[in-house]
């Protein structure tokens, strides 16, 4: 009846564990991402088994029984580890005896031919952790309960040894705690006595699988991590900028390589400090890289935690700021062809070189550097806008403006009427207002002086005496008390109008130019006077009446008649 039961029991435990494998399969399906840290690097604390187990005991009995292969067996063990590869084992086991014809009980009239072995021990566990496959070793010592006696049905409790190892396959089913241990081998020496005086010892061999459930975790060394760090952060092209980086959470006695790289660093720099060139960069942020990995000396960073998560740090390259100017004029106010002086005064916040230009609405103007001159020669009244301009060597550019004022001119001197030569008309007293031959010659001056001057005109003033103008007076009486009386003569206006008519005549000046007058001298002469553009002769030259050339006409130039003398008419008898 026991081996019935034991048998039974086996069975389930082989089925459970059978049955065990596609819960696993569907674990895996639904099972999160495993950590950062694989099993190698962070194994399980604490390990069960549970399997089938198959035992092979050599061996006989004082009284010479003698123990058969168990194909029924189960084997549970529970470990401990304190440290990735060390731990403290309990195990324990059960294997049924099988009946067959080879052997009968004592209470159905046979003799025993098998022997069950059930028992446990306790010892050390060794292992070596991997991803995949997870090799151990073990030695244990404790008692087994042999169940062969020919004499008697009750089983004896004895010694047992037991050395052996395994390899457990790591799956990642349910989060990496559910392992496959393909093979496990454990040679295991048994010796019992009994109460009848007999005694044995078995030498068996047992192989064993199943499943073994990892719980707990052996944390691996702290994370390193690294810190990185830029200054000054805000800096202008070319100034520099120190990178550092920190590494932290090193472990004893490894060795540790810090790196810095990132915009204005060429390549990687090893090392906990490096500088940072900016004179190339263009304006805005830009990132420094800092990495850390630690390790045995040419293994460095083989392990999750021994490399530490980039770290990073952000400076800003400024863009130049633009230089300013202001522009000033001494003086400000200028005759025309007159000169000032322009200074231009410029600052660069980051004292860039500066160059200077300056440009005139009006004029010229010439400098360099921050001072220089300009001519108001050519241009026109009024104000004149200076521009000041400034640039630095990045680029910028600024400008500022100033004024001048230049003065209108002063009015050229008004024209006035100049008097030429005068005619007199006292040599021929018979025809006292007939131009002569020595009033040609003031004529043709008065010619000549038109002819050069295209935009002048002439006035021609005569002039007659007391008794001329008694006479005319006179006769002007005369004629107004006659109804057919001849016309007056005015001898002053007959003077200028001839005067006239020898320059039309003679000279071909335009009658247009020359304009006649009377004025109010006591004598017998005409007044020649040259009126320039813009002067005025009734301004300059008062007291003179103008001749109304409609009435009065330019006389006839003849000879005079031949005087006949009293000989000549005796000598034509």
């Amino acid at each position: 009846m026991h081996s019935h039961v034991m048998k039974s029991v086996c069975r389930v435990l082989c089925g459970l564990v059978l049955a065990a494998v596609p819960v696993a399969l569907i674990g895996q399906s639904t099972a999160k991402p495993a950590a950062s840290a694989s099993y190698a690097d962070a194994p399980s604390r604490w390990d069960f088994f549970a399997g089938y187990s198959y035992l092979s005991p050599h061996g006989t009995t004082s009284q010479g029984a003698t123990a058969h292969a168990v194909n029924f067996g189960s084997i549970y063990s529970f470990s401990y580890f304190f440290n990735k590869y060390v731990g403290a084992q309990v195990e324990g086991d059960e294997h049924i005896p099988d009946e067959n014809g080879q052997s009968t009980c004592s209470n159905c009239g046979r003799a025993w031919g098998n022997a069950d072995f059930s028992g446990g021990g306790v010892g050390l566990v060794f292992r070596y952790p991997s991803d995949t496959l997870t090799p151990f070793a073990h030695g244990l010592v404790g008692a087994q309960e042999v169940g062969i006696n020919p004499g008697t049905s009750s089983d004896v409790l004895g010694i047992g040894l037991e050395a052996g190892g395994g390899l457990d396959l790591e799956t990642p089913w349910f989060h990496h705690h559910l392992a496959i241990r393909i093979a496990q081998a454990d040679f295991q020496y048994v010796h019992a006595n009994w109460a009848a005086g007999g005694r044995g010892n078995f030498d068996m061999a047992q192989l064993s699988a199943g499943f073994v459930i990892h719980g707990g975790s052996i944390a691996p060394p702290p994370q390193l991590t690294v810190a990185c760090a830029v200054n000054p952060a805000s800096v202008f092209p070319g100034d520099p900028v120190t990178a550092t980086a920190t590494a932290s959470n090193e472990a004893p006695k490894e060795n540790v390589i810090v790196a810095i790289s990132g915009d204005g660093i060429n390549g990687t720099i090893t090392g906990t400090t490096a500088t940072v060139n900016t004179a190339t960069l263009t304006a805005g942020s830009h990132t420094v890289k800092c990495d850390a990995k630690e390790g045995k000396p040419g293994k460095e960073g083989i392990k999750p935690w021994q490399n530490a998560t980039e770290a990073t740090a952000t400076y800003t390259v400024k863009e130049f700021e633009p230089p300013t100017i202001s522009c000033s004029a001494n003086p400000t106010t200028l005759k025309p062809g007159d000169s000032s002086t322009v200074t231009a005064t410029g600052m660069s916040p980051q004292n860039r070189p500066l160059t200077y230009t300056y440009s005139a609405s009006a004029g010229t103007i010439n400098g360099s550097g921050n001072t220089a001159s300009f001519s108001s020669t050519g241009a026109p009244t009024g104000a004149v806008t200076i521009t000041c301009n400034v640039s630095d060597d990045k680029g910028h550019n600024a400008s500022a403006e100033t004024s001048v004022s230049i003065e209108a001119p002063p009015p050229p001197p008004q024209p006035k009427t100049q008097a030429l030569c005068s005619i007199t008309f006292t040599t021929d007293t018979k025809r006292p207002m007939r131009v002569d031959n020595e009033a040609k010659a003031c004529l043709d001056e008065v010619a000549l002086d038109l002819q050069k001057q295209p935009d002048a005109k002439a006035v021609v003033v005569g002039e007659s005496t007391a008794k001329e103008k008694a006479a005319q007076e006179k006769a002007e009486k005369l004629a107004a008390r006659r109804k057919h009386a001849k016309p007056v003569e005015n001898f002053a206006a007959e003077r200028a109008v001839n005067a006239k008519q020898y320059l039309v005549t003679d000279k071909g000046i335009d009658a247009s130019r020359i304009t006649v007058a009377t004025g109010t001298g006591d004598n017998q002469q005409v007044e020649d006077y040259l009126v320039p553009s813009g002067a005025d002769f009734n301004t300059d030259v008062q007291g003179t009446t103008p001749v109304d050339e409609n009435t009065v006409k330019p006389q006839e130039r003849k000879p005079l008649a031949e005087r006949h003398h009293a000989h000549h008419k005796k000598a034509a008898k």
